[in-house]
């Protein structure tokens, strides 16, 4: 079987510049198509030929069926690879390009619309006898049939579309009082990511673990799995890091799991790359979710630990060709870890995060990978998904390569929008995380607003501390040619050989950091708060954002930002301001009380860059705190935004339609 020749890349960002790293590495031509948005993006410029689709929501350009099988047509495309989101789950798409005589990438149509559909999923899983999740099984229309089927059902339930993936649209339901509002969200956001508003109803089980199996099929009946994925820790049902293998499913469990997956697949008549998502509870049995019917974010993880690549599998299966690999052949070969980079802000409950990227440095390392669809200069909008680049992390064992991508993360230079390398890195250093207990509550139970309930431990902010105490020291010997010795708060003189004291404060924690040198100007014995640690510092590195140490013998890297006496760190997933005082300048510091914050909370302001796309309220309407005054949509998501007190609306500041940023003036309030 011939391999296409053309293969239009229907997607956009770090999944298109991936695909289009392995078409090129087999010779195949590629095409890019994309939004005006992403006229100057990274997968425009890596392909041998683009084409304009125009408009800037994803309806106008990679949603438009229409659209991408007229830049097929142009450009003589062979074959369209979707990637994920947009129309890689749609069966009319896949069909159109099989009655023009075009390769799909993917499964057929019917495969889709039976496993890519979820309501149709789940009614083809029962029939397996594979074990799902109690809900309804006909979707929910309007808000009486939801009613009923959550009833039926029982609360607390899970609102889900019946189409697409990746979280978006979900909605938890406690009681009945919530089910008008969540479905109507659910809804909309469902047709706006999916093109398709049919929600269903299932059980929500509490505090289980996410599991997904990886499967691969061709066209002759050829099934096989290619072992296991946890997916567990999740925020708004999207991942954030995600493994293979997992740290709990043993042999036996994942054979069934796998075995369940290729019976599913078979009874499809599925053929091409998939995954079957389960449900794993805490006392091993296991339900099935859904059915993926494409490529998924995380593939790097288990193409790491079985040596394939699934983008070049994908296009031989589509291409016609039979499996070479049977299931004796399918390994686990070490461990990989990754880690989803977004525009957003976990401080302000995830919100989007949009602006130009104004420094960017891509970790590198052994074992260390990256697949990224921006660069600096790069324009984060709020049209698409806030994803920007993965960074995967692969190891002998779970540790290594746990530790290679906290080493990755700390050396990850990305400024412009607000990204979640820091919360990422933070759960890979947390102690729940290390010991693998983990669940799809994992962060809702040991995060409130982007920050770890669990306390660091002293020894990171020790390294912190030393890290710019040193930078501090040596770039003001740069700056002199002989540093005086520092004062001693007794006031006597320390001679040069007796070493240089500093006192550090980083928030309410304070530091006294001893520095003395041990032999040359590399090497040094440092003392803070009496515990003592040997120091090596690179050569010339004093200037750069990121700093590399080693600390008794352990190699540790810290990003860095200068402000003269204040230097602000981040180092495993924590991010403080330093503030440096030789002894003397502590004694006569004097620290201002912190200005009390007065908030207006009458004053409603805009909590994230998007497009307003409701205003529920006008002037003289009466609300109460936490009613909703009007809806935002930034990067495919949409929420709400409530009042923050009782009162009248005096003034409204804005129009459905409305592109809004980051601090706008949205709605007034007189109590």
């Amino acid at each position: 079987m011939q391999l296409p020749k053309k293969v239009l890349v229907a997607n956009r960002g770090e999944i298109a510049v991936r695909v289009m790293k392995t078409c090129r590495r087999l010779g195949v031509e590629t095409v890019a198509v994309h939004s005006d948005p992403d006229m100057r993006s990274l997968h425009v410029e890596l392909a041998d030929e683009v084409v304009s689709l125009g408009g800037a929501t994803a309806v106008e350009s990679y949603l438009d069926q229409d659209l991408i099988l007229d830049a097929v047509k142009r450009t003589g495309a062979d074959a369209v690879h979707p990637g994920y989101g947009f129309l890689s789950e749609n069966p009319s798409f896949a069909r159109k390009l099989a009655d023009a005589g075009v390769t799909f990438v993917g499964p057929s149509a019917d495969a889709i619309s039976l496993l890519g559909d979820k309501v149709a999923a789940k009614k083809t899983a029962l029939k397996a006898g594979t074990p799902v999740v109690p809900g309804s099984p006909e979707p929910s229309k309007d808000e009486t049939s939801a009613r009923a089927a959550a009833s039926e059902v029982g609360y607390p339930v899970l609102l889900k579309p019946a189409a697409g993936g990746g979280g978006k649209g979900m909605r938890i339901v406690h009681s009945e009082s919530e089910i008008a509002e969540a479905l109507s969200a659910c809804q909309a956001e469902a047709t706006k990511a999916f093109g398709d508003d049919r929600v269903f109803v299932e059980r929500y089980v509490g505090r289980p673990r996410h599991i997904e199996i990886q499967i691969l099929a061709d066209s002759y009946g050829n099934v096989i799995y290619l072992n296991e994925r946890e997916c567990s820790i999740q925020r708004r049902y999207q991942k954030v890091i995600e493994e293979a293998p997992s740290p709990v499913v043993d042999p036996a469990l994942r054979a069934r799991m796998g075995e369940a997956s290729c019976a599913l697949a078979k009874a499809a008549g599925y053929a091409n790359a998939g995954t079957v998502e389960f449900i794993l509870d805490e006392d091993g049995s296991f339900f099935f979710l859904e059915m993926n019917t494409r490529l998924q974010v995380e593939h790097p993880v288990t193409e790491l630990i079985t040596g394939v690549d699934l983008v070049e599998l994908q296009l031989r299966i589509a291409a016609g060709e039979r499996l070479d690999l049977r299931q004796e052949d399918v390994a686990i070969n070490g461990w990989a870890i990754e880690a989803r980079i977004c525009a957003e802000d976990p401080a302000r409950g995830f919100a989007p995060s949009a602006g130009t990227i104004t420094r960017y440095s891509e970790p590198r390392g052994s074992g260390i990978r990256v697949d990224s669809g921006v660069r600096a200069g790069s324009s984060i909008g709020v049209y698409y998904d806030s994803m920007l680049a993965k960074v995967i992390a692969y190891g002998e064992d779970r540790d290594q390569a746990r530790g290679r991508l906290i080493d990755a993360l700390n050396g990850y230079d990305l400024a412009g929008p607000s990204t979640n390398i820091d919360f990422a890195n933070s759960i890979l250093n947390h102690s729940q995380f290390v010991a693998g207990d983990l669940s799809t509550n994992f962060i809702a139970e040991n995060y409130v607003d982007g920050t770890a309930i669990e306390q660091p431990p002293v020894e990171r902010l020790h390294y912190m501390a030393i890290a710019t105490v040193l930078v501090y020291h040596n770039r003001r010997a740069l700056v002199v040619d002989s540093l005086q010795p520092m004062a001693p708060s007794t006031g006597g003189v320390k001679s040069r050989s007796d070493g240089y004291e500093y006192v550090v404060k980083a928030d309410s924690d304070v530091f006294r950091v001893r520095l003395v040198r041990a032999g040359d100007s590399r090497r040094w014995k440092v003392q803070v708060d009496g515990t003592d640690y040997d120091v090596s510092t690179p050569e010339f590195e004093f200037y750069r954002r990121r700093l590399r140490l080693d600390i008794g013998g352990q190699r540790e890297r810290f990003l860095l930002r200068y402000d003269d006496a204040f230097i602000a760190a981040a180092h495993c997933g924590i991010r403080r301001t330093f503030e440096i005082y030789s002894p003397r300048e502590w004694e006569l510091a004097q620290f201002m009380p912190e200005p009390a914050k007065d908030a207006d909370a009458g004053t409603v302001t805009c909590p994230m860059p998007g497009l307003v796309v409701a205003v529920n309220v006008k002037v003289g309407d009466e609300v109460h705190a936490g009613d909703v005054l009007l809806t935002l949509e930034s990067m495919k998501m949409q929420s709400g935004v409530a009042a923050a007190t009782d009162g009248h609306v005096v003034q409204v500041h804005i129009v459905e339609g409305q592109s809004v940023d980051t601090g706008d003036l949205l709605v007034e309030l007189e109590k």
